[in-house]
């Protein structure tokens, strides 16, 4: 076992790290008191190849791979989990989907685009209704000959309203259950009979753009399937196995976060004659927050690179992804109990930790559905698959 990174791969930390410390977080508060996002980060971002890995070249892959952005999303989380998001927005949903799945004539037109940064993108599986159940969706697609016509709505869906190109999920055939399922690629501002508006009633991720969508007839060209009619199931499938991993880092980096400003801060804070940090109770939080976040690192580099390796990693995926999930949580949590009255301040991060943290025992299947995947694969009952 090599526990060690490459040089590369220290440079591409270091990197991340000199981003969010640099460009993220001189103007974070002020833009978390906005709930402002900003495309020309994502562009920025972009351009120093964050959305480029496991790619290949000729569509504008690095050469680098999940453990890579792994690595990089870790250290943007831990100053923002807002900015976190586009990791899976541009990289680890659509462009990874569209690549594995798509045309030539496909990849070539879109992924580019979301890698670059210069194209935002975002996927529609979520509805008023269907969350965990993703086979419940009432969106469906009706053939029309020459193109599909859309009628349904989806929410809870990160970058829908400022979204240029991504995918969607949509019954075609609904007698054939799950195998009824289409995968679409669509472009909801050039394209008649999609709506999309904005949702800001969320407790966090103030920077990360949330919407939802309705469609009234919207026309889909029949070259915009990906894959075949009926593998929209199978495609979604594979496509949350991959998104799974960035939110899977995006908790490392929370729950680093946390547990850097509240060992700084328990320096700082003397309480009855000394640093609290040199308290029993305290002590014991944060040897807590360091246990939990060092072991849900391991799970998490350990399914990057079982899937730079093309070794089967739905089973370690979803360990990791839950594992990191509830520490992040737990580490915030502490945090918070840390800082005391100033943990419930808004003046101080410790608070935005606790409210980005909860939403990831939630996106790209909760921490219950990840227990019964991971139940079912440690019992036998389902395969682990790539």
């Amino acid at each position: 076992m090599h526990f060690e990174l490459t040089e590369e791969q220290r440079l591409i930390q270091d990197t991340a790290r000199r981003f969010a410390a640099e460009e993220i977080a001189p103007t974070l508060e002020q833009e978390e008191a906005r709930h402002e996002f900003r495309p020309d980060r994502v562009a920025r971002m972009g351009a120093l190849g964050f959305f480029s890995c496991a790619l290949p070249e000729e569509l504008g892959g690095s050469g680098m791979g999940y453990m890579e952005s792994v690595l990089m999303a870790e250290q943007i989380a831990r100053i923002s989990a807002s900015w976190r998001l586009p990791f899976n927005m541009q990289n680890l949903g659509p462009a990874l989907t569209v690549t594995k799945f798509g045309t030539a004539a496909q990849k070539k037109k879109y992924v580019p685009g979301w890698v670059a940064g210069t194209q935002l993108g975002f996927f529609a599986m979520t509805e008023s209704n269907t969350g965990s159940d993703v086979a419940s969706m009432k969106t469906h697609a009706i053939d029309k000959g020459d193109h599909w016509e859309v009628h349904g709505s989806k929410m809870w869906i990160s970058q829908a309203h400022v979204g240029d190109a991504g995918l969607l999920y949509a019954y075609t055939d609904r007698s054939r259950g799950n195998k009824g399922m289409t995968a679409f690629i669509i472009e909801p501002k050039n394209w008649k009979g999609c709506t999309a508006r904005a949702i800001e009633t969320k407790l966090g991720l103030k920077c990360a753009p949330t919407g939802e969508f309705a469609f009234d007839g919207m026309k889909v060209p029949k070259e915009n399937v990906l894959g075949e009619p009926g593998d929209g199931f199978r495609i979604c499938m594979w496509q949350l196995n991959q998104t799974r991993i960035g939110c899977a880092a995006g908790a490392l980096g929370v729950a680093g976060g946390a547990l850097d400003i509240a060992v700084k801060y328990a320096n700082e804070r003397t309480q009855f004659g000394k640093p609290i940090s040199q308290h029993q109770m305290i002590q014991a939080q944060i040897a807590e927050m360091a246990v939990e976040h060092q072991a849900a690192q391991m799970l998490v580099y350990r399914a990057a690179w079982l899937k730079d390796n093309g070794k089967p990693n739905q089973y370690e995926t979803s360990v990791a992804k839950y594992a990191a999930s509830e520490a992040a949580v737990h580490a915030a949590n502490e945090c918070m109990k840390i800082y005391g009255s100033f943990g419930f301040s808004t003046e101080y991060p410790a608070e935005r930790f606790y409210r980005d943290a909860k939403s990831l025992q939630v996106v790209e299947g909760t921490s219950n559905i990840q227990k019964i995947i991971i139940s079912g694969m440690a019992t036998g009952a389902t395969p682990n698959r790539e």
